[in-house]
């Protein structure tokens, strides 16, 4: 049975769904929610530091949903944006409604979750265009998602404790005094 009446949407809905699958799996968790957060965070971080060519040949790969999502606020006309390692740690952060220091980990996992289903070119491509501060961050090692998601209990509450210490004024105010992140509040 057809969810939308259109079947490429209905196609499209079925793979961001496999690949939200693979990113809740490599936190160890059912929640899709946290999946969602973490994914969009990821797209648009690593989106907003990518040149034009190299962002539309990430987003040419994924499914129709999640591209949409992708490009979802996008300026083509104010990229890259030159962002350090800490206003790209805040940024992800915020985004993802997570604790800075969960940024590393939540970075890598859904580096290798991506790993399966783009082209290994795109995402050597587009990691090789990131400063090293900040690739080092998400660039997924061999056997980071299985050691994690060995984690499973532990691992995903931690990232809902980060999400609570996240939300804090304190918490908001170290991180991102400006108030928005990179480029004003979003």
């Amino acid at each position: 049975m057809s969810r939308t009446g259109v079947d490429s949407l209905d196609r499209s809905i079925d793979k961001t769904n496999v690949w939200l699958a693979d990113v809740a799996a490599n936190f160890g968790t059912e929640d899709r929610r946290l999946a969602y957060r973490v994914t969009r965070s990821w797209l648009h971080t690593l989106r907003d530091r990518l040149p034009v060519p190299i962002a539309a040949h990430i987003a040419a790969q994924l499914p129709e949903l999640l591209r949409g999502v992708f490009y979802e606020g996008w300026n083509p006309s104010k990229v890259p944006v030159k962002y350090s390692k800490d206003e790209y740690i805040a940024r992800f952060a915020k985004d993802a409604q997570i604790h800075h220091a969960e940024v590393p980990r939540a970075g890598r996992l859904v580096t290798a979750a991506f790993g399966k289903h783009l082209s290994p070119g795109a995402m050597n491509e587009a990691l090789g265009a990131l400063p090293a501060d900040i690739r080092n961050l998400v660039a997924a090692s061999d056997g980071a998602a299985s050691e994690d998601a060995s984690k499973n209990s532990a691992a995903h509450s931690g990232i809902a404790e980060g999400k609570r210490q996240a939300e804090t004024p304190a918490t908001t105010a170290e991180t991102n005094p400006g108030g928005g992140g990179p480029g004003g509040p979003q």
